[in-house]
C-alpha cells in the first residue's frame, strides 16, 4: 500500500521590517542626489534670471543715454550745436557737419557699450560671491546630517557605544546610511556586553582555583613535620601558582585595558612614578641597581590605576633587564608640548633595532623562551603599550648605546 504523501506545508511568513518597505511611488522618492539637482539647478537659475534682467535694464540705460543728442534751432539761419558732440559748431557745410554727427554717434554707442560692459561685469561678480555664499549654505544645510554622524562616531570613538544617530527626515540615502551605523553600534554594544561579562566571570572562575591552591599549598608549608622531599615540592607548586595567578591578573589587565577609558580624574604621573619606584625599591637594593631621575608635575586625565600599571611595569623591567654590577634605572617626568611625558630609561644587555617592535608583543621576550623565565610572564610591555593606548597616548622604545633602553610614555594632558 502506497504511503500517502504528506500535505505541502504553507511557505514560512517573511520577517515585516519596516526600513525594508518600498515606498508607494518609488520615482517620489526624495534622494540626495535629486535633492541636491533641484538645489543646484534652481539656484543656477535663480542667478540666470535676475543676471538677464541686471543686463536688460543696463543695456536699456545706456541705449537711452547713448541717444541723448540735444540741437538748437536760432536764428533766420540753422544753427545745430550739441553739448555731447561740439564738432557740429564748427561745420562749414552740409557734409561735415554729417561726417561730425557719424564721428559723434559711434562714440557715443562706444561709451554706452563700454559702460554696459564694465556695469555687468561688476553685476556678474556681485551674483557670483551671492551664489557661492548661498551655495555653501545649502550645502551645509544638506550635508548636515553627515555632520551628526560624523561627531556620533567620535564619540562612540571614545568607546561610548550608548550613543546613536536616530537621524530623522526623508527616507534617503543619508537616513539609510545613518540606520545602518545604529543597527552596528547595536551589535557593537551586545558584544562589548558580553566580553566586558565574561571579563568579569572569568575574573572569578579563574582567581578562585588559584587562590585556593596557594592557601593549600601555603597551609601545607607551614607543617614542620612535612618531609623535606615535600616541602621542596610544595615550593615548586607555590612558584608555579604565582606564576600561574600573575599571568591571570595580566591577562585580564590587558583584555580591560584595550578599551578607552570612559572615567577620568586628574592624575598626576610624578605621583605614579614615585610610587612605582617605591614598590620596586628592595628589588633594585636586591640587584645592586641605582634609581634616579626628577619627577615633574605632568597632570593627565584617566585612571589612576592603570597608569600606576604603565609606571610600575616599565620600573620593574627596567630593574630586572639590567647588568649586574653597576647598572641604573632613571625615572623622570615632565610636560612636553602639551603632553605629558614619562621617561624610563636604564643599563643592560645590548638591544638591537629590529627587535623593538617585538618587546610589545604578548610573551615574547628578548632572545628568552615563552617559558621558563623567572623575571615574568611576558605581559608587561603589552599592558602598557594598551594602557597607553586607552589614554590617547603611546610608547615608544629607543636602545641606549652601551645596553639598555629608553621607554618614552607620552599621554595628552
Amino acid at each position: 500500500m502506497a504511503a500517502t504523501p504528506a500535505p505541502p506545508q504553507a511557505p514560512p511568513k517573511p520577517t515585516w521590517d519596516p526600513r525594508r518597505m518600498e515606498p508607494a511611488l518609488p520615482w517620489l522618492r526624495p534622494t540626495i542626489r535629486i535633492r541636491l539637482t533641484l538645489l543646484y539647478g534652481g539656484m543656477f537659475l535663480i542667478a540666470g534670471i535676475l543676471l538677464l534682467s541686471i543686463i536688460y535694464l543696463l543695456a536699456a540705460q545706456a541705449l537711452h543715454e547713448g541717444s541723448g543728442q540735444s540741437f538748437q534751432i536760432s536764428g533766420s539761419s540753422l544753427n545745430i550745436t550739441s553739448s555731447t558732440c561740439p564738432k557740429l559748431d564748427t561745420a562749414a557745410n552740409q557734409e561735415q557737419f554729417t561726417e561730425f554727427l557719424k564721428q559723434c554717434d559711434a562714440a557715443q554707442r562706444q561709451h554706452a557699450l563700454d559702460d554696459l560692459l564694465s556695469r555687468s561685469l561688476l553685476a556678474l561678480l556681485g551674483l557670483a560671491v551671492i551664489a557661492f555664499a548661498f551655495g555653501y549654505a545649502m550645502a551645509g544645510r544638506v550635508l548636515s546630517p553627515l555632520g551628526r554622524i560624523t561627531r556620533t562616531a567620535r564619540a562612540v570613538a571614545g568607546s561610548d557605544l550608548s550613543r546613536r544617530i536616530e537621524l530623522d527626515g526623508p527616507d534617503d540615502e543619508l537616513k539609510e546610511l545613518a540606520d545602518t551605523f545604529d543597527d552596528m553600534l547595536e551589535r557593537l554594544q551586545r558584544a562589548f556586553t558580553a566580553q566586558q561579562r565574561f571579563v568579569g566571570n572569568a575574573s572569578h572562575e579563574l582567581r578562585t582555583p588559584l587562590a585556593i591552591n596557594r592557601t593549600l599549598l601555603e597551609v601545607h608549608l607551614s607543617d614542620p613535620n612535612a618531609p623535606v622531599e615535600w616541602q621542596q615540592l610544595g615550593k615548586t607548586l607555590l612558584a608555579t601558582n604565582e606564576r600561574s595567578e600573575q599571568l591571570v591578573e595580566g591577562l585580564l589587565l590587558l583584555a580591560r585595558s584595550d578599551n578607552q577609558i570612559v572615567e577620568r580624574k586628574p592624575v598626576d604621573l610624578a605621583e605614579v612614578a614615585e610610587q612605582a619606584v617605591d614598590q620596586v625599591h628592595a628589588e633594585a637594593e636586591a640587584k645592586g641597581v641605582r634609581i634616579r631621575g626628577e619627577q615633574k608635575p605632568a597632570v593627565v586625565q584617566g585612571n589612576g590605576v592603570l597608569l600606576e600599571r604603565i609606571a610600575l611595569n616599565l620600573v620593574q623591567n627596567a630593574v630586572r633587564y639590567n647588568v649586574s654590577e653597576g647598572g641604573w634605572v632613571e625615572v623622570t617626568t615632565e610636560v612636553q608640548h602639551g603632553q605629558a611625558i614619562l621617561v624610563v630609561s636604564n643599563t643592560g644587555p645590548v638591544v638591537p633595532a629590529y627587535e623593538i617592535d617585538n618587546l610589545f608583543e604578548p610573551f615574547r621576550r628578548l632572545r628568552t623562551e615563552r617559558t621558563g623565565s623567572d623575571k615574568g610572564v611576558g605581559l608587561g610591555l603589552s599592558i602598557v603599550r594598551s594602557v597607553a593606548r586607552a589614554h590617547g597616548g603611546h610608547i615608544t622604545a629607543q636602545p641606549r648605546e652601551g645596553g639598555g633602553l629608553m621607554m618614552r610614555v607620552a599621554l595628552p594632558v
